[in-house]
């Protein structure tokens, strides 16, 4: 179950990939500030919140928001396996 559960997220997703998206609970750890990201595709604010710890930020709450109201959120253990799983597939259009 919980394997067509995953694949029905990432098909989503990844028809999805386009859509504008909204991060929050990222914080930048040299001012230790929340930085709300908005304005981002899906696949890029996927791409952002898998690989963001090497950029010096702190995503272990991070939660990506997208889609109509009701749609699944993303948190960061969603976003590495997706970009694990389809990497450079998410940036396209």
């Amino acid at each position: 179950m919980l394997l067509a559960l995953n694949d029905a997220i990432s098909t989503a997703v990844l028809a999805g990939r386009s859509a504008n998206a909204e991060i929050f609970g990222v914080i930048d750890l040299t001012s230790k500030i929340e930085a709300r990201i908005g304005g981002i595709s899906l696949g890029r604010a996927i791409q952002f919140v898998a690989n963001a710890s090497v950029l010096g930020y702190d995503v272990r709450g991070a939660i990506i928001l997208y889609g109509e109201r009701g749609t699944p959120s993303l948190r960061i253990w969603d976003c590495e396996h997706l970009w694990a799983q389809y990497g450079g597939a998410l940036l396209q259009p």
